[in-house]
């Protein structure tokens, strides 16, 4: 069977390993940023081990809630010199030639083959 260590013990043992552990104060939330969501954990408790010159952060606790954002595409800007070629290449209209243009991000080919078929 394993001894339990004292906290005592568990800060000497770190420190002749070349770690240290320090708690954040304060902490309201943490929030965790991936490509399509968020993890909110409100009022955790968080530790930083520092170890061979690496910081590892821990979250503790805390109520936790995740969202998905709403992400609205920029609108492109599309030159008019660019729509008037389109629309000169294709024989649409300027209205036409910049739906096109916008529905292909931008790209002159794209746009013209698209209004050619």
């Amino acid at each position: 069977m394993h001894r339990r260590m004292s906290p005592r013990e568990t800060r000497r043992m770190m420190q002749r390993m070349g770690m240290s552990m320090d708690a954040v104060q304060d902490v309201e939330q943490v929030i965790i940023k991936t490509s399509n969501r968020e993890i909110i954990i409100e009022q955790p408790e968080v530790a930083i081990l520092e170890m061979q010159g690496q910081k590892i952060f821990q979250v503790v606790g805390g109520k936790i809630t995740e969202k998905t954002p709403a992400r609205t595409a920029p609108k492109l800007a599309v030159s008019e010199e660019d729509v008037r070629l389109v629309a000169d290449q294709t024989g649409k209209s300027i209205e036409e030639a910049r739906k096109a243009l916008e529905e292909c991000e931008g790209d002159l080919a794209k746009a013209i083959l698209l209004l050619q078929s």
